[in-house]
């Protein structure tokens, strides 16, 4: 399947936290989106894997996924082992997409910033043809995107550019409380998180404002790049 985007997520849910907005954008526009999540999020203090998988599935529906994969690495043990690399690499080289996004650089959990270096260099090694890679019986070609992306979780990175989601903020909140053993529920008897506050629940939207304060527009998700991004022109710029 060659796609137009592939969200990778250390966790379910990372992705529809950090940059549901922008694919639910991006889906509505025609764009192809798929999401791999690198773990189940079997640690996760609320639910269970099971109700995890569930719970992303429901999520993949209401933002319009093309597909959703997981692959199934051990949550809170993320390493950058051959192991992992070739995993992703059999991803990239099976979707191909033009843009893939990552989490964030820095984050308070660490996979985060591991799944983030990762994933990074999966996207190199995916394209060099000296690394041979076999799925479902079929030597897979080359494929290295054009650009690689990190959205903003838990800390408050500057980005180096956001997307405008005002119309989406809805959809991306949706997306997010798919998982409902994992964020605000005042009915839940299960422990507290730092992400099942009301507060947190809230910061999804305060958040997003304040980039659209900062950018001219009502709501934004906000971006890291790894490499200068060049324009063709100003068509795509927010007046």
């Amino acid at each position: 399947m060659k796609t137009d985007i592939l969200a990778f997520g250390a966790h379910p849910d990372d992705v529809e936290l950090g940059c549901g907005g922008t694919i639910a954008k991006m889906v509505s526009e025609g764009k192809k989106c798929v999401v791999v999540d690198l773990t189940r999020g079997e640690l996760g203090t609320r639910g269970t894997d099971e109700t995890r998988k569930a719970e992303a599935a429901d999520a993949a529906e209401i933002l319009g996924l093309s597909a959703r994969e997981n692959l199934g690495m051990k949550d809170g043990f993320l390493v950058n082992s051959e192991e992992y690399q070739l995993r992703i690499v059999k991803m990239i080289r099976k979707y191909r997409p033009e843009i893939v996004l990552a989490n964030a650089i820095d984050d308070r959990h660490p996979d985060h910033a591991k799944g983030a270096k990762l994933v990074s260099d999966a996207c190199f090694l995916s394209g060099l043809r000296k690394i041979d890679t076999v799925l479902e019986g079929e030597t897979q070609e080359v494929w290295r995107p054009k650009h690689v992306f990190h959205y903003i979780q838990w800390k408050d990175i500057k980005p180096e550019f956001v997307i405008d989601i005002s119309e989406y903020l809805d959809k991306k909140l949706a997306a997010c409380m798919a998982y409902k053993t994992q964020f605000y529920d005042p009915a839940s008897k299960e422990p507290e998180t730092p992400i099942t506050t009301k507060d947190f629940y809230e910061s999804l939207t305060y958040r997003a404002q304040d980039l659209g304060r900062l950018s001219g527009v009502a709501y934004a998700e906000g971006f890291t790049s790894e490499k200068l991004i060049s324009l063709k022109n100003f068509d795509g710029i927010v007046w």
